[in-house]
């Protein structure tokens, strides 16, 4: 254990001296990344919508809230790990807050479905933001917001937030995967498939039905 702290330390210096050069404190340098996680249905259209936004640096699709260790896709499926789909997304807070995120995050979704996410139901697809101690302010007045905004009650809770199990590899960027799956109009690229399974869900249709010009990320 010494011996590997002592081959991290040549690194750590070598980038804290590497900070300092170009006039950032380490501390600076660990600040310029932050993270959020919410749950908004089907994680592969949160993370799709969410990584097309400038500022954020990845999204990545995973399981929280539940009671189960390192739960399954097939296991979230069934409704017994009491997880959510949801995503981490990280960010970096010189370019976009977590309030801003939180903002265009509740306009994506149907804030007022307890039951589930357009087509896709039960307990896992519910909505709701995850937040820490200090990131419940922002989600309260994002919620506070959305609220006025909709001028109908937001379902949509907020929660303290758990361990965030990130999914399965073959879920991580799937809206625009290459690898070929079998659908119901035949073998189609994952890339296509999403396409498909998005549209088919009546997602944006719902979102602009609901938030009219104030809808966020509408295909």
């Amino acid at each position: 254990m010494l011996q590997g702290l002592r081959n991290f330390m040549p690194i750590f210096m070598a980038s804290a001296f590497a900070a300092v050069a170009i006039g950032l404190s380490p501390a600076a340098v660990a600040a310029e990344k932050d993270s959020v996680v919410v749950a908004g249905g089907c994680f592969w259209c949160v993370e799709s919508d969410f990584e097309s936004l400038p500022g954020v640096i990845e999204a990545t699709s995973g399981y929280t809230g539940g009671h189960t260790k390192n739960p399954t896709y097939k296991e979230v499926g069934k409704g017994k790990t009491g997880h959510y789909e949801a995503v981490k997304i990280d960010f970096d807070p010189s370019k976009i807050t977590a309030q801003k995120i939180y903002d265009l995050f509740l306009r994506s979704v149907d804030v007022t479905d307890d039951g589930g996410q357009f087509c896709d139901r039960g307990p896992m697809y519910r909505t709701a933001l995850f937040v820490r101690p200090d990131q419940k302010p922002a989600a309260q007045a994002a919620i506070s917001k959305a609220n006025k905004d909709l001028g109908q009650k937001v379902v949509t809770p907020i929660l303290d937030a758990t361990v965030f199990y990130e999914a399965e590899d073959y879920h991580q960027d799937y809206y625009k995967g290459e690898n070929y799956v079998l659908t119901r109009f035949g073998p189609r690229t994952q890339k296509a498939a999403y396409k498909l399974y998005r549209n088919a869900c009546g997602r944006d249709d719902r979102v602009k039905q609901l938030w009219g010009s104030k809808a966020a990320f509408v295909k």
